[in-house]
């Protein structure tokens, strides 16, 4: 995947604005590669091409500028419709030294040749000289053809390929790509085929990209350029062949499309999470709780699959496109009460209006009432035509075929309209939302009877240490139950995933590699306790170093030690402390957000509330606590002991109270922030 550039040598030292290469072979991401010019840049994608001509492996080359024009414009230039013409009239035209080039010149010449040098080119970037035919702003400005192809219509964000100089413009991209692309066809011919102009037969393939589509902002102190190529490349390397032939199945002869638009939400799942994507910046040794809890969010994306699921099966999973409404809610206008209906409100004083035949009940197709009379109608039912308004049943009286009531009465009253609730078209449950009970009611109520969900996240749990046994074995002397593991499988499904217990592993290396590998295929994401520090027998840490992913999170928080973050084949491993207490904070806060973005769902802070403290409590600077603590009397009190041993003290909190990084002097009867276990879920 290829950042291009329309700009000139960006010199040695690599930088932003560049051309810049990210390569994945076999599905491993390489380096990104900083190419100073275009020359240098089709020196090395030449060199790319003949050094895999030479195997058996198909190659994608993506570049993230338009393959064409608006419709119109390549027969205007070359007689006909097509836009590898045009490539080649670029290359017959462009002069590129690396240093300088004549695109603007060009431009300007193509303005006037094509009218009367208003358009359809703009934005001169040279501020020194003018260039007869081409403006540099948009004022008097008139283009004979559409401002931007069918595909970047549909590209949130997408620029227009007439602006050759300013923020976003990728007219010079064009201008200067496309004589690079030329030359490159030509030196390979039947080696090289360009989608969606040509079959794909070829073993290279040119692909139209724009990496923005599916990729987000860089890390801190990441080129942003150089990132893209490398993440885009990683995305599209993941595709299975089936989704990749899928997406390639476009119909844009002349135009082009952007590879991977309609599809950004497969493209974004596609990829394996990366091996780094939890290491920590250079320097950072301490990690306050907001900053890990951003890093978190930044780093990681979904990594699960998209099915249908019918209603019936809906309840907990996570909405993977929005669900439109496919009819109103209510689809007519209807009354709310029992009563009678008619047109039109009454002012002060007694009415009388003769009683039509018949009446109106919920599910009856609505009549018509004539004018001044009124109609029986019950709650529920469409409002017959000549009905706006209704009045209680309570508040009239019949007699001698009439009904009898006293005014004032506002038009409309006691009735609803149709689509007061939820529109036709509206979005009903919007993709990253939990399935709740009201959802369904509302989907169902807008006739859906399926929606797209993701495929329920697997999250295995593994227990470490010999002197862990299991409940109803013999304890012998030293040796403690094992109460993560259930723990933490039960808290996997309370989060709404598929809990997979992994079992537990002894103070043994290589049976825990051995597990890890086994578990690779079957989860997408594993939780281990207890060996996730830096001593001789944290197994845990050891082996995620020797894999070359582990980060050893010191995140300023209590209860909680390091957690070792890491990835092992693809999988992300949250190495939790083996302490039941610190274990379970330390899932709530870190593991339980950062599990919700891989399951699809979107980033959930779970909600406080500032409550009347019945404590008191000192806290030093440095870190942030959370304490056990249960609501009585509209008051929080907290656990008679902080000692992380005391697992009693799990069962007997109903949520966490949050004490803040700096020194805190908590009396009774000052507001502190409680957080209750269902804000996580639980």
């Amino acid at each position: 995947m290829i950042d291009w550039s329309g700009g000139n040598d960006t010199g040695a030292r690599p930088r932003k604005d560049a051309i810049w290469a990210g390569v994945s072979r076999g599905g491993q991401p390489q380096d990104p590669v900083y190419l100073r010019n275009r020359i240098a840049a089709e020196a090395w994608i030449a060199d790319l091409i003949e050094t895999e001509l030479g195997t058996d492996r198909r190659v994608m080359i993506g570049f993230d500028f338009p393959f064409g024009y608006p419709a119109g414009f390549a027969e205007a230039l070359t007689g006909a419709p097509d836009p590898l013409a045009l490539w080649d009239w670029f290359e017959a035209r462009i002069k590129d030294t690396g240093d300088a080039n004549n695109r603007f010149d060009l431009a300007g010449e193509l303005n006037l040749a094509l009218g009367d040098g208003r358009g359809p080119f703009w934005a001169n970037g040279l501020p020194k000289r003018d260039i007869p035919g081409l403006p540099r702003t948009k004022a008097d400005y008139s283009n004979p053809f559409a401002d931007k192809r069918q595909s970047e219509a549909q590209a949130k964000g997408a620029f227009t390929c007439w602006q050759m100089a300013g923020a976003g413009a990728v007219g010079s991209q064009v201008f200067m790509g496309l004589p690079v692309l030329s030359r490159l066809r030509s030196r390979f011919r039947e080696k090289v085929s360009v989608w969606p102009f040509e079959p794909l037969t070829s073993q290279v393939a040119f692909v139209e990209i724009w990496p923005s589509l599916t990729v987000g902002a860089a890390p801190q102190g990441v080129i942003k350029d150089a990132w893209q190529v490398q993440e885009a490349a990683r995305q599209i390397s993941g595709l299975s062949g089936t989704a990749l032939a899928e997406m390639l199945d476009v119909s844009a002869p002349e135009e082009g499309w952007i590879f991977g638009l309609g599809f950004e939400d497969r493209l974004r799942s596609a990829a394996p999470l990366r091996n780094d994507c939890f290491a920590l910046p250079p320097g950072v040794h301490w990690t306050p709780v907001d900053e890990a809890l951003k890093l978190l969010r930044a780093r990681l994306s979904r990594v699960v699959a998209v099915e249908t699921v019918g209603l019936g099966d809906a309840l907990g999973r996570v909405v993977a496109r929005d669900v439109i409404a496919k009819r109103a809610n209510p689809p007519l206008p209807n009354t709310a009460v029992d009563g009678y209906g008619f047109a039109g409100g009454r002012g002060a004083g007694p009415h009388r209006l003769p009683l039509a035949a018949g009446r109106a009940a919920a599910g009856d197709a609505p009549g018509v009432v004539p004018d001044g009379q009124a109609i029986r109608i019950l709650t529920g039912a469409a409002l017959p035509q000549g009905v706006d308004t209704v009045v209680l049943q309570e508040d009239v009286r019949i007699d001698a075929g009439a009904v009898h009531f006293n005014g004032p009465i506002k038009a409309g009253s006691n009735t609803r309209k149709a689509g007061e609730d939820i529109t036709q078209g509206e979005v009903t449950t919007g993709a990253g939302r939990r399935v709740t009970a009201a959802d369904l009611a509302l989907m169902a109520a807008t006739g859906n009877a399926a929606l797209d969900v993701y495929r329920p996240l697997r999250v295995g749990v593994i227990s470490t240490g010999d002197e862990i046994v299991q409940p109803g074995d013999t304890a012998a002397d030293g040796q403690i139950y094992d109460a993560n593991r259930p723990m933490l499988l039960a808290l996997i499904a309370q989060f709404g995933y598929h809990a997979v217990d992994l079992g537990h592993v002894g103070d043994d290396r290589a049976a825990l590699r051995a597990r890890l590998d086994g578990a690779t295929g079957r989860v997408d994401a594993i939780l281990t306790s207890g060996g996730a520090s830096a001593g001789d027998e944290d197994h845990v840490s050891a082996l995620l170093e020797e894999a070359g992913a582990l980060s050893l999170w010191r995140i300023a928080v209590k209860p909680g030690r390091p957690l070792a973050l890491g990835m092992w084949q693809g999988m992300p491993v949250f190495g939790l402390p083996g302490n039941p207490v610190a274990a379970m904070v330390c899932t709530l806060i870190f593991a339980r957000p950062a599990l919700a973005v891989m399951a699809g769902q979107e980033w959930t802070t779970p909600q406080g509330f500032n409550v009347p403290a019945a404590f008191e409590k000192r806290k030093k600077p440095g870190r942030r606590e959370y304490l056990r603590a249960r609501m009585r009397d509209g008051q929080v009190e907290v656990f008679a002991s902080e000692g992380s041993g005391r697992i009693s003290g799990l069962s007997w909190a109903e949520g966490l109270v949050e004490l803040p990084d700096g020194a805190v002097h908590v009396r009774p009867g000052d507001p502190v922030r409680f957080i209750p276990y269902g804000s996580f879920g639980i």
